[in-house]
């Protein structure tokens, strides 16, 4: 038996505060482009399958009920009774919270009330810096008040996140841009903005890492799945090898988040360099019922001290549940038929456990 009593979240957004019909919960079931194929639903896919297998008993039904039952139970309960249950039911006892996404979704302070957890919040940079931009007249102004910024979050936030990968690919230049390359593409993108208009010029991306890594705080990188219509080519982390090279000693940790498809060459990469680590979020989360096999993968290539748990979740609440029990059921499976093979010894087998639940995750943020 490999137990993990407690699990730290390392990485997760909040969840919505409306009621949802079937459509919008579908839709963040699968995260796609548009609607399923005419005649099918979202929920015949893999994380559609584990939210009807964990989720339905911490709302007092069965397991597998069909989701037009488990959607009346919902609107039956409403969504702050049904967010206490499953938050609640998950066994995580702290959240870090990326508060970069918009629509109403709840905060660190509320995942924490409504988990019965401790939370704490993970500046994403691009909206740090399209915020900054908005109020900014000047370039000047604009670049000293970026540096001001992410300071000055550092001081609160346990990490920074960051989007570029998906704003332009991980194919980035690895050395810091030069004071007059910065100047002039903050120039270019300030002129050509609206108001809101998203950052995605490859030197101001650049500039905005370097910062964070100047910061000391952990810098999380998305690579792999992520946002619709998303290149996935552009995130290998194959391909952020030379960055990770680049600020290898500077005493600034990187975290690969999400990793899947490329879940190996994330975990390959936490094994070459000290301060990489590999997340194992969205990789379990999407592969459901096969979660053991993608980490057994994972746990192949990279060092057992470099690999924390996250839900990755975003807007329901069941994510969270699915990441949780989707988390525990396989590090169990992968572990314990080791332990039963004689290949590993059993207290060896729940240290591991205990530090890629939690331990890990305490150790980079310096969280309880």
């Amino acid at each position: 038996m490999i137990e993990t009593p407690s699990l730290v979240d390392q990485y997760c957004h909040g969840v919505l505060r409306t009621e949802l019909g079937l459509g919008t919960f579908e839709a963040h079931l699968a995260r796609g482009e548009g609607l399923p194929a005419p005649g099918t639903t979202f929920f015949d896919t893999q994380t559609g399958f584990a939210v009807r297998r964990w989720c339905p008993p911490l709302l007092g039904l069965e397991p597998h009920c069909p989701p037009a039952h488990y959607l009346a139970r919902r609107r039956e309960l409403g969504v702050l009774e049904v967010g206490r249950k499953l938050l609640r039911g998950t066994g995580i006892t702290t959240y870090l919270v990326d508060t970069g996404l918009p629509g109403d979704l709840t905060g660190p302070g509320e995942m924490a009330s409504t988990g019965a957890a401790d939370a704490h919040e993970i500046v994403r940079l691009e909206l740090l810096a399209e915020q900054v931009a908005d109020t900014s007249g000047t370039v000047e102004s604009f670049l000293a008040n970026l540096a001001e910024s992410v300071h000055g979050a550092a001081a609160h936030a346990v990490a920074f996140t960051s989007v570029a990968g998906a704003r332009h690919g991980l194919a980035l230049a690895p050395q810091p841009p030069g004071p007059g390359e910065v100047r002039g593409a903050a120039g270019r993108w300030l002129a050509d903005r609206r108001v809101g208009g998203v950052l995605n010029d490859p030197v101001l991306l650049r500039h905005l890492l370097w910062i964070a890594v100047a910061s000391g705080r952990p810098l999380q990188l998305h690579v792999g799945l992520g946002e619709p219509g998303l290149r996935i080519d552009r995130t290998d982390p194959a391909l952020f090898t030379d960055f990770a090279r680049a600020t290898a000693g500077l005493g600034t940790d990187l975290v690969l988040l999400h990793g899947y498809p490329y879940h190996r060459h994330a975990a390959h990469l936490a094994g070459v360099f000290p301060h990489v680590y590999a997340d194992l979020g969205a990789a379990l989360v999407r592969t459901g019922a096969r979660a053991a096999a993608v980490l057994s993968e994972i746990l192949e290539l990279a060092p057992f001290g470099k690999l924390l748990f996250s839900s990755g979740a975003h807007a329901l609440p069941e994510l969270h549940v699915v990441a949780a029990h989707l988390f525990r059921e396989a590090l169990a499976r992968v572990l314990g038929a080791w332990v039963a093979e004689g290949a590993w010894s059993q207290p060896d087998a729940q240290r591991v456990a205990g530090l890629i639940a939690a331990g890990n995750a305490k150790r980079v943020y310096g969280v309880r």
